[in-house]
């Protein structure tokens, strides 16, 4: 009975030492982010609690269960096992808890940096760069975590002593196997400070145009403008060409091809155009044309280039532009639209009959100053 209640006072006082020191770490990040608006770090760093919660519960049970298994107190035998799991729970605590803490002082750092800044390109530069950096962290961070719990174990840490000398070997062995996934890691770190493509860029690939949303180590997401979401590894950006339309700045230039009859008045067109780009919310005002670009047989092709602030008020502009030129059209000049001939053609010569042939030969060989011959006697 004595050990029962010296391991529930262990526990019990351990838990509520740790719940005490979090409290007033709470209490005093709030006080500090009330106190300093300007930074949000201790907003952030309150994010860390239950991290810091569990490192401490683990430490002081460390601390306070052997002392509760002496003889007298709790099982002797499971003392050793116990401490070990508890030995394991701080290693793991102990990383959540950097990661958390790297994290909130990383994103500290870019809001005070991007309320400062006013270049949107440079701006989604460094938020790509923050992203993987923050993954690579994570990453060390987990396999030294690992690599410190798998020490804990002695069969572990003998055979680490035997495997230090065939390193050599396994790193050769693992890099072949792993040569894809290694391309796309160091893919990651090109993206992330070449510069290539960041978050929020619109680029197109294969054909399909969307905005980049996650960037990772080894793969990239590219929301599309239906709201799918395609996955590409990050290899695919250093290996292939593609489109990055926020590449030196979000401004873009547009067409819009309509094809026309050879009736078509070009000049009301471009007139009309004009004072349609003057109504257009998504229309920049930068630059703006109309032009025949090409002619048919069967009719024309006007061109119309017009501007705006980003993609997608360059797409929400090219279809405005698109349907007020035909409608317009279809309302003021019908005759301007494309027709489609269906009628026979009218013959301009009619060629003469069987009969007629003999003397249209004969005049036009007497109008050449030829003799005429017995051919050309005509009948009697």
């Amino acid at each position: 009975m004595e050990s029962v209640i010296r391991l529930a006072v262990a526990v019990g006082g351990s838990a509520l030492a740790a719940f005490v020191v979090c409290r007033a770490a709470d209490l005093l990040a709030r006080f500090a982010d009330a106190r300093h608006p300007e930074t949000p770090l201790w907003g952030l760093l309150r994010g860390c609690r239950t991290p810091l919660y569990v490192v401490l519960l683990a430490a002081l049970l460390r601390w306070t269960y052997p002392v509760a298994a002496e003889p007298g107190g709790a099982p002797a035998e499971h003392a050793e096992t116990v401490g070990h799991v508890l030995l394991l729970s701080l290693i793991g605590a102990g990383a959540w808890l950097t990661v958390r803490t790297v994290a909130a002082v990383v994103e500290s750092t870019y809001a005070r940096y991007a309320g400062r800044s006013r270049d949107a390109a440079r701006l989604r530069r460094v938020r790509t760069q923050v992203t993987l950096i923050m993954r690579v962290v994570a990453v060390a961070v987990g396999v030294l975590a690992a690599a410190a719990a798998l020490v804990t174990f002695p069969s572990f840490r003998t055979l680490g002593t035997s495997l230090l000398a065939s390193a050599g070997i396994i790193g050769i062995v693992a890099g072949v196997a792993a040569q894809s996934t290694l391309s796309n890691l160091f893919a990651g770190f090109q993206i992330a400070f070449g510069d290539m493509v960041r978050i929020g860029d619109t680029v197109v690939v294969d054909g399909e145009w969307g905005v980049v949303e996650e960037v990772t180590l080894t793969f990239l997401t590219v929301r599309t403008w239906d709201e799918r979401r395609v996955t590409l590894p990050v290899s695919y950006f250093t290996s292939r060409p593609f489109e990055n339309w926020s590449r030196g700045g979000a401004e873009m230039t547009g067409s819009v091809f309509v094809h026309c009859d050879h009736s078509t008045p070009v000049a009301l067109v471009r007139a009309h155009l004009q004072e349609f780009l003057a109504t257009c919310g998504t229309w920049d005002g930068r630059a703006w044309d109309l032009a025949v670009t090409d002619t048919s047989p069967t009719g024309i092709t006007v061109r119309a280039i017009v501007t705006a602030k980003d993609a997608d008020d360059l797409w929400t502009t090219r279809c405005a532009v698109r349907e007020e030129l035909v409608g317009w059209l279809a309302r003021e000049h019908p005759g301007a639209l494309p027709k489609v001939v269906t009628a026979p053609a009218a013959d301009a010569f009619e060629l003469p009959e069987a009969g007629e042939r003999a003397p249209r030969q004969r005049r036009l060989r007497r109008a050449d100053g030829n003799p005429a011959g017995p051919a050309d006697t005509p009948p009697d």
